[in-house]
């Protein structure tokens, strides 16, 4: 234990994260096993004796796999699980969860069970920093250690590439008892030198999925959609955090609780808020503290001594130290305020002695300290301790803001605002920069004779906190109470008083009160004796720091002429302060101005301000506000009513009135806005930068603490820079923690379509449904008309919609059918007496289908001819389109017979015909097999055909072993695919295919309406939309291109044809969406890597990115015309987007240096980007016709954002993407596809929120995604 406090000491020596032997020991040394070297290897289920509780159960084994993972149960392939966001499919314990290669000796990756006194020393020592109010008695009986040292990233090597460089290495450890069992993530400084890995699927596309880290139940009765987890990261600046911060106090140590023979819900991590390097200090104090009692107590009884606040120990000599979490000796100062009183001075036998100054202990954002006794002298070989305090910081440090450290008193508990901010220890802001307040006014006055009342009118200040200086704007304000509160001041005085400048050894009215207090204010007007009360009430620190007020006013006020304005000369006012309210009352005299006349009148004020202060802090007790300049107006153009002042405050002593002033003091030095006036000697001052900013020689610029990792924002937010702060904000579904700096999931909001509050009808007639904003909307359930809220029975019968031989019963919601005696049928079709069982060919004649089952004209209108036995003749003919084809006997078309209206029809069922035309499975072999050059490999798929032509029920993956059954069609049944030494027992099946495929596999025609067609690898995908929801039940492959890698996809609506691009097979091509289309290469020269394609239908042109070349191109839809639009300044262009109606073309470049956004004509004239701030990765962008926006998804910023073509008017609609690729947008939702989840997510565009998702079975990412309209939007008249 001594030898991790002096790692830590170690690592507090150089600030930074913790260092390697921070680590626990591992290696071959310590007994560990060696995961065998590969890209996706799995350790033997390790046996735990006695089985932890993990996630609610017992986990008797645990098995490590290469990808940074540790489980319950082995791992399935890495293809199941290394890409995909949380949850997974499994449980899981993800330390850093991405996909590692340690193939070629590249790092290693050790495991084990310990007992051994010092690794169980060192697990307890990070678990209490993490749960100091918790886990005290808590002792680990065994600890489960996996390490992963200078692993690598995998990449495919050729002979042209070398080994990447950077490495990786961390650690998890799983320490328990009997009773709970928690997980501890190292990452030591340096660790992590790759934040994410390429999945494999994505060929020559450039991409990089961020690591995960956290935890997955597993058990979810859909995994992909209820199962429980917690995330720690999972986006880049996250990942990077890790080192930096922790929820133990200590840089890259973080700890959770994830078992418990008590109920856990959840995990629950460290208890401690995250902090970065510097805040380790007290951390390594206290395991030292620890160390020494575990070097002396016998490991077999660990139970915490009894304490009272007169034990004493020495800490070289006497009794042995108690163990509890954060003993520090009377007057150890615990915060971050005073480096030099915490040291660690080396003896000369090795120990440690320690040597503090004579401060109160503090607490600093999470941080134990001890009651301490504040007039007794210190003894530094002397430790007191005071269990009896009845509030302490350990308990109520919470109350202190982030930018505060908490102090313990005798009595109680004090906040006190760090160096570089200044107010009451519960709110903090930084020190010279400029502030904001917000509120709303509210009064009832009498101004002269008459009344005249207001509501909630918006008054907003700006506070320049470097020189004192405050402006008051109060809008709204009917326009005669707004003249006659010309001459308040004081309303605008309270602001004046709270961030005066500070003169030496003086607080101004934030130092004392915070944001929380309340003003009353009595101010009566001399001659007429009119008298008026205002009280304003601040309520807190919102977001930005924005403080918030509300003001109330009433009482009787002058009456005052227009153009009448009011001067008000310098002056001074005595506060008088005590614990817990600050007075002053003042005779003021205030001039007006009518033209030439001058009139000087005066009122007396008297306020009162009382606060919640800290009642150990001794506070001066008069204090004189000097203000050099005040200034009222009202605007009568804009209504606003406006006052500024200029302030300082100081010393109330004799002498004050006298003395020089310095000119930080009054406003006169000449310092920039952003920087602080620093009074020296007399009246020389310095110029210095405030608190959030930098000196850059010339002045001061702003820090982007955001941007350079200084935020101390926790899990779930986002870090939003601002001048001289920043702030941190909740992802979606987040609000913010009780410590301001991390966030935690909302209460689900109230669904009144669930809990009964709705107003529609009974659930029989009608149905609720939730739209934006929460609110309920009722609709009639079919069968019932109405408003929703009152629902009546349809009566169908009176559309008389039974056979005539029939007779019509309405029902509630409904109606039925029946055939009268004599007849039969369902009576909807009745016929006389008793019939003979309908043959296929008649059954259809009766029925005609509405939908084909595949490219067969046996449907759209056609009604079979059926010889004298019922069956199927051998040639039909449309009636009315003239096109004329051979059957079978099923009624199906045969391939190539089909002959065009006018011409000879096809000799059908000819006897003398031998030879038949090649069946689907036949062409498919022979196409593959042509691809392959005739002689495939032994893994490459090739299908299997019976003497008929059909597809044999059994199908075989080259010699890999994998097998699976098929339909009639050729394709796969879902959940017979085997492993390798065992085959699926598949049911044989002669029908003949539905989906016939050409030479190149061919289009199966779509229904009619909006649908999406998403790209999925070697297939197009069809997604059909009823109005804006995917009808999930009707999606189908629309086009099957083995051997292809789709990526780009759109649509041309005027010939109804789809573009795709093949970063496989390098080329552009297209197919119809008519029945019996083929697929067409229309490019098949000069690119490497085409992605983003985007179709303009009214220049019939199209326009392509090619990140392998870094270019821009644009051709005719045949491929005809093709010339390059841009070659230069292009790193990784993707999407793409054309505006056909304004001739706009949009593109977006994920270069990670610089990533961007740029617009020009479609011809290529004027060039320029729109956006180059705040992006990551623009991997998808859409331009929605109907509200002319441009509009973008950022796998790296994680938001779904748009913009006017101009870029103007930029908002975010959703900030927690997962990792979006592609992206369009239709109607009133986005949908885009998604390389975490594998499927197409649908998004509101007015709420931002996630309205449902596809998840094809097939799991694999999906690419470019287009709409398909019944029409061409956007067109020109």
């Amino acid at each position: 234990m001594r030898a991790l406090a002096a790692v830590l000491a170690a690592a507090l020596a150089v600030g930074a994260a913790l260092p390697r032997p921070g680590l626990l020991p591992h290696g071959p040394a310590r007994g560990d096993a060696r995961l065998r070297p590969g890209d996706d290897e799995s350790s033997p289920g390790v046996p735990l004796r006695p089985a932890p509780r993990l996630y609610g159960r017992a986990a008797r084994r645990l098995y490590v796999g290469t990808n940074g993972v540790i489980s319950t149960q082995d791992f399935p392939r890495e293809t199941q699980y290394v890409d995909d966001d949380f949850p997974t499919d499994f449980p899981v314990i993800a330390p850093f969860l991405a996909d590692l290669d340690t193939s070629g000796d590249r790092g290693n990756i050790y495991y084990r069970q310990d007992n051994s006194p010092d690794v169980l020393d060192q697990t307890v020592g990070y678990i209490q920093a993490g749960f100091p109010h918790t886990t005290g008695s808590f002792l680990p009986t065994n600890a489960f250690i996996a390490t992963w040292e200078d692993v690598g990233a995998y990449q495919e090597l050729s002979q042209d590439t070398e080994p990447s460089r950077k490495l990786n290495t961390f650690q998890a450890v799983i320490a328990y008892n009997d009773e709970d069992t928690y997980a501890i993530f190292l990452y030591p400084e340096g660790g992590l030198q790759f934040l994410g890995t390429r999945p494999k699927e994505s060929y020559n596309v450039q991409l990089e999925l961020p690591a995960r880290v956290g935890f997955s139940w597993g058990d979810g009765d859909d995994p992909k959609r209820d199962g429980l987890f917690h995330s720690l990261a999972s986006s880049e600046p996250a990942l990077r955090n890790l080192e930096r911060e922790s929820n133990t106090g200590v840089p890259g140590v973080w700890v959770f609780h994830v078992g418990s023979v008590a109920p856990l819900e959840h995990v629950e991590p460290g208890a401690v808020p995250v902090r970065h390097a510097s805040s380790s200090a007290d951390y390594t104090r206290t395991l030292y503290s620890r160390a020494d009692h575990y070097s002396r107590a016998d490991h077999k009884s660990m139970e915490l001594p009894a304490q009272h606040s007169s034990d004493t120990l020495h800490p070289d000599h006497g009794p042995r130290a108690p163990t509890l979490q954060g003993i520090v000796p009377k007057g150890l100062p615990a915060s971050l305020g005073q480096e030099q009183s915490r040291r660690l001075h080396p003896n000369v036998d090795g120990s440690a002695q320690q040597s503090y100054s004579a401060n109160p202990s503090s607490y600093s954002s999470g941080h134990h300290g001890v009651g301490v006794e504040e007039d007794v002298h210190f003894n530094p070989d002397v430790f007191t301790y005071s269990a009896a305090s009845r509030e302490t910081c350990a308990q109520h440090h919470e109350r202190c803001s982030p930018h505060a450290f908490c102090t313990d008193y005798a009595t109680g508990v004090c906040c006190h605002c760090r160096a570089t901010y200044y107010g009451n220890g519960r709110q903090c802001l930084p020190e010279g920069a400029v502030h904001r307040l917000n509120g709303k006014v509210s009064g009832s006055l009498t101004v002269g004779q008459a009344s005249v009342r207001f509501q909630d009118v918006d008054l907003h200040a700006y506070i320049v906190g470097s020189d004192g200086r405050t402006y008051t704007a109060i809008s709204g304000v009917p326009q005669p109470a707004a003249r006659a509160l010309l001459p308040l001041l004081p309303i605008g005085g309270l602001f004046a008083w709270l961030f005066a400048l500070e003169e030496p050894s003086s607080e101004n009215g934030f130092s004392i009160t915070g944001a929380e207090f309340t003003q009353n204010l009595e101010v009566t007007f001399y001659p007429g004796e009119e008298t008026v009360h205002i009280t304003q009430t601040a309520e807190g620190l919102g977001a930005d720091n924005y403080l918030s007020l509300k003001t109330h006013i009433q009482g009787q006020v002058p009456f005052l002429q227009e153009n009448t304005t009011v001067h008000i000369a310098p002056y001074k006012e005595l506060y008088h302060y005590s614990s817990s309210a600050v007075t002053s009352s003042a005779q003021r005299e205030y001039v007006l101005v009518s033209g030439t006349a001058n009139q000087t009148l005066s009122y007396r004020l008297r306020q009162n301000i009382t606060f919640a202060g800290c009642p150990h802090t001794r506070l001066l007790a008069r204090q004189r506000l000097s203000v050099a300049r005040a200034f009222t107006l009202y605007d009568s153009q804009e209504h606003v009513l406006r006052y500024a002042l200029a302030a300082h405050i100081g010393s109330a002593g004799d002498n004050a009135e006298n003395s020089p002033v310095n000119p930080c003091h009054d406003s006169t030095h000449t310092c920039e806005a952003t920087a602080r006036c620093q009074p020296g000697t007399g009246m020389e001052y310095t110029c210095g930068c405030a608190a959030g900013y930098h000196s850059d020689g010339r002045g001061c610029r702003d820090v982007d603490e955001c941007a350079e990792g200084l935020s101390q924002c926790g899990p779930f937010t986002v870090c939003l820079n601002g001048p001289g702060s920043y702030r941190c904000e909740c992802h979606s579904g987040y609000r913010l923690a009780e410590d301001g700096q991390g966030c935690v999931l909302l209460a689900p909001a109230s669904n009144p379509c669930e809990d009964g509050s709705h107003p529609c009808a009974p659930g029989d007639r009608a149905r609720c449904l939730i739209r934006a904003g929460g609110q309920p909307a009722c609709e009639c359930l079919p069968g019932y008309t109405g408003d929703g809220i009152s629902c009546s029975d349809v009566d169908e019968c009176a559309e008389n919609p039974c056979h005539p031989a029939a007779v019509c019963y309405n029902t509630q919601g409904s109606f039925s059918c029946r055939c009268h005696p004599g007849y039969e049928g369902d009576g909807f079709q009745c016929s006389h007496g008793s019939t003979q069982r309908l043959t296929p060919c008649q059954h259809e004649q009766l029925y005609p289908r509405e939908v084909p089952p595949g490219p067969s004209p046996v449907s759209n209108g056609h009604v079979p001819q059926c010889d004298e036995e019922g069956r199927y003749r051998p040639l039909q003919c449309h009636s009315s389109t003239g096109h004329c084809w051979c059957v079978d006997a099923a009624g199906q078309e045969i391939a190539g017979t089909r002959t065009a209206p006018g011409s000879t029809p096809p000799r059908c069922g000819t006897p003398g015909s031998t030879e038949r035309p090649p069946t689907m499975c036949e062409r498919w072999r022979q196409s593959l097999l042509e691809h392959y050059g005739g002689s495939p490999r032994s893994d490459q798929y090739v299908p299997q055909c019976d003497v008929e032509g059909n597809f044999t029920p059994l199908q075989c993956h080259g010699d890999s072993g994998y097998c699976w059954c098929v339909d009639e069609s050729g394709r796969e049944i879902q959940g017979t695919r085997s492993e390798p030494g065992s085959t699926p027992p598949c049911l044989p099946s002669v029908a003949p295919p539905s989906v016939r495929p050409s030479p190149r596999p061919d289009v199966s025609p779509p229904a009619t309406g909006t649908f999406l067609l998403y790209a999925q690898g070697q297939q197009i995908g069809y997604l059909p939309l009823n109005g804006t929801h995917l009808q999930k039940e009707a999606a189908k492959t629309l086009l099957s291109l083995h051997g292809s890698i789709v990526v780009g996809i759109d649509y041309d609506c005027r010939e109804k044809t789809i573009y795709w691009t093949d970063v496989a097979g390098r080329t552009i091509s297209r197919a119809s969406l008519e029945p019996g289309a083929e697929p067409e290469t229309i490019i098949n020269s000069g690119l490497i890597s085409p992605e983003g394609l985007a179709v303009d239908h009214l220049r019939r042109a199209m326009f392509w990115t090619d990140s392998g070349l870094d270019k821009i191109e644009r051709a005719r839809l045949d491929g005809s015309e093709r010339r390059v639009l841009f070659d230069t300044d292009l790193v990784n262009p993707r999407a793409i987007a054309v505006d056909p109606v304004r001739g706009n073309l949009y593109w977006t470049d994920w270069n990670r240096e610089a990533p961007k956004i740029e617009t020009s004509t479609v011809n290529g004239a004027n060039r320029r980007v729109l956006v180059n701030k705040d992006i990551g990765l623009p991997n998808g962008l859409t331009f929605d016709p109907f509200s002319k926006l441009l509009c973008w998804a950022d796998a790296g910023t994680k938001h779904l954002e748009c913009t006017f073509p101009d870029g103007t008017g930029r908002r975010v609609i959703q900030n927690n993407l997962n990792y979006p690729f592609s992206i369009i947008s239709y109607a009133n939702h986005f949908y885009h596809t998604d390389w975490r989840r594998d499927g197409v997510i649908a998004v509101d565009k007015e709420t931002g929120s996630f309205t449902d998702e596809y998840l094809p079975e097939q799991r694999s990412h999906l690419y470019g995604i287009t709409a398909v309209y019944p029409y061409c939007p956007g067109a020109r008249k």
